[in-house]
């Protein structure tokens, strides 16, 4: 019987083994960490959004500069087929308002546990603990195991390593100096969907941090002109800013504070209220009122909004005009992107000119990947799972063919 090693215990992986198990190729699936699928659970805390109801050429845009690439992936499985995967595991699934697409628990260790259980019994061996440390001079793999060093040579391997965030949970990035050392291309990670430093007074982090900011309009316009702008919440951090509007722009960001050194970016504190309202309103007289109750009651502005108005647009708070111009357009500057191991993903990895359409190494025959290692980027909102699920499933049919070969 041929056998496969599949490096990776994440969605990717176990949508490989799947393929290959089904298909009567012996799968032995490595994981470094002693259980399955951890960071998969930990996307599952407050619904797992597994992918979402989008048409597909829309869909294959949300994925950074890799459209091209990644839409023949999402065409062999695409999200109809990850709800179809679903219903045969026995779990519902649901479409939310915004397109996102749950388990109709919203539950992601149910999901896990039935299809860890289904790859059981079509064969798969699951051995956890067993950390992945590159290649003997004789080509085999090496494996660090809790009984000490092993060796294996099976017929074809799949890497499913994840990227570089949340380490804690297996996906650490020391594969990427591993394959970088072997002449692979590799794109650098970078964190994607993450929050940003801003350098807050003392005062203003104490009295704020960890207060949201519920209803924002987020805009950006980057050196080359392209503008990004979208309604949504955030939150102060005591670092800076954080929360799904942030992370819908973080790509746009980053590589603006890359190109050059930072960025600032613009908040609308009152969406629902025009410029020429917010100044006829704060034009009249407050009388003996202080700032921040003039504030409250004609534009609805308190608490966190009065702090960054304070924080950002001190000399405005005085001129009705320059006050309302300070809520609809308030500049926040922003230094740097949180470190990797804080984002929700990772850009950068295994870049697809290296790899054939069946996602093997080029120059390493037998050698696949899949998975949050390859240089794609997406944001929140189901487009993640999505794209671990179709590249684990082509590469592992890529596997197939070639251990059938």
């Amino acid at each position: 019987m041929k056998t496969v090693a599949v490096i990776g215990g994440g969605p990717a992986g176990l949508m490989a083994a799947e393929v290959l198990s089904q298909h009567g190729v012996h799968v032995d699936l490595y994981e470094a960490k002693p259980s399955i699928g951890r960071k998969f659970l930990v996307a599952g805390k407050g619904g797992l959004n597994l992918t979402h109801a989008e048409p597909l050429a829309s869909l294959a845009a949300r994925y950074g500069s890799r459209p091209e690439q990644i839409q023949p992936l999402l065409e062999a499985f695409g999200p109809d087929d990850v709800r179809t995967w679903c219903h045969e595991l026995g779990i519902e699934t649901i479409v939310g308002v915004s397109g996102r697409v749950f388990p109709k628990d919203m539950k992601a260790f149910p999901l896990l546990q039935r299809w860890i259980q289904r790859l059981r019994d079509s064969g798969v061996s699951f051995q956890t603990c067993h950390r992945w440390q590159g290649w003997n001079p004789d080509g085999s793999l090496l494996l660090e195991a809790p009984t000490g060093p092993k060796n294996i040579q099976p017929d074809a391997v799949v890497l499913t390593l994840g990227g570089a965030s949340w380490p804690k949970l297996g996906s650490d990035g020391t594969w990427a100096p591993m394959l970088e050392q072997q002449g692979f291309n590799i794109a650098p990670l970078q964190p994607s969907n993450c929050g940003f430093d801003v350098n807050w007074s003392d005062h203003f982090r104490e009295r704020n941090a960890g207060e949201p900011l519920k209803s924002v309009v987020l805009k950006f316009t980057n050196s080359a002109g392209e503008v990004f702008e979208r309604q949504g919440s955030c939150v102060i951090a005591q670092s800076g800013l954080e929360g799904s509007v942030i992370y819908a722009a973080s790509a746009m960001i980053r590589d603006e504070i890359a190109a050059h050194g930072s960025a600032a970016i613009t908040l609308d504190l009152a969406p629902d209220r025009t410029l020429e309202k917010l100044i006829e309103r704060l034009s009249i007289p407050r009388g003996s009122k202080t700032t921040s109750s003039h504030l409250r009651s004609k534009a609805n502005i308190k608490g966190v909004q009065t702090g960054l108005l304070r924080e950002f647009a001190a000399e405005s708070l005085t001129d009705p005009a320059q006050l309302a111009h300070a809520i609809k357009n308030l500049p926040i500057p922003v230094t740097a992107a949180r470190p990797i191991a804080e984002s929700i993903s990772t850009a950068g990895g295994v870049r697809f000119e290296s790899l054939n359409e069946c996602l093997m190494i080029k120059s390493r025959p037998g050698l696949f990947c899949a998975g949050e290692m390859l240089d794609w980027e997406a944001p929140t909102g189901g487009y993640l799972l999505t794209a671990c699920f179709a590249s684990g499933r082509i590469a592992g049919q890529g596997a197939l063919a070639w251990v059938n070969e």
